[in-house]
């Protein structure tokens, strides 16, 4: 059985290595010191559990917290806010964000577990959400494509954007809703980005030797079918 992943964003390496050492014999855990590495390993696989501390270089943790809950794919994501601070206005402030837990440093390692393991538990129940399309499975648990019998990796974008489709399959997607859904409403950028995921897209579905295209409805969008 695959072991729960655990992302830990923490820049003090001492504390880096306690959570290993503590979580590492149930848990997989990968730790990072800043923002960017962090939102860069969640663009290839999401966790089950994160471990969020508030002081952190560059972004602290509310404004971390914040993107993760304005994202769809990270939204759900059990997070577990960690900080010094143990005044009550930052639990409340950080639970109120979206938080689903906090510890206040210094804590125990019995502590530091056992609310892993009951935010994990939370996630356990939580319906099982799937999109189904000819031989595409979107499983939004587990945030996972399958074609046929294989798991096919993909980018958050790329995950949105065939979630999209497959949930809307055989009726054309205009490329404005298209850009609202998977990049936001406040999408600034170059079109030609649509085009570079679906190229990307119908090449990892023909390697996967999938029933389903993407075809393209020129001057209005795409569709799956």
């Amino acid at each position: 059985m695959n072991r729960p992943l655990i992302f830990i964003v923490e820049d003090d390496t001492s504390l880096q290595e306690l959570y290993t050492y503590s979580l590492e014999g149930d848990y997989n855990c990968r730790c990072f010191a800043e923002s960017t590495a962090f939102f860069d390993a969640l663009e290839l696989r999401l966790p089950d559990l994160i471990l969020l501390d508030i002081m952190l270089p560059g972004e602290d943790g509310y404004k971390i917290l914040s993107r993760l809950k304005s994202e769809e794919t990270t939204d759900s994501l059990p997070v577990i806010m960690v900080s010094a601070k143990d005044e009550e206005i930052a639990k409340v402030k950080g639970l109120n964000m979206g938080a689903d837990d906090y510890i206040s440093k210094p804590f125990g390692v019995l502590e530091l577990t056992a609310r892993v393991k009951a935010n994990l538990r939370k996630t356990v129940k939580r319906e099982v959400k799937e999109s189904k399309f000819k031989d595409i499975i979107v499983d939004s648990s587990k945030h996972q494509i399958i074609v046929g019998c294989n798991t096919i990796q993909t980018t958050r974008k790329e995950y949105k954007l065939l979630r999209l489709l497959c949930e809307n399959a055989e009726t054309v997607q205009e490329r404005d809703v298209i850009f609202s859904k998977v990049w936001g409403g406040d999408f600034i950028g170059e079109t030609r980005t649509l085009d570079i995921h679906i190229k990307g897209l119908r090449q990892k579905l023909a390697e996967a030797r999938s029933n389903a295209v993407i075809q393209t409805i020129r001057g209005v969008g795409y569709m799956l079918v």
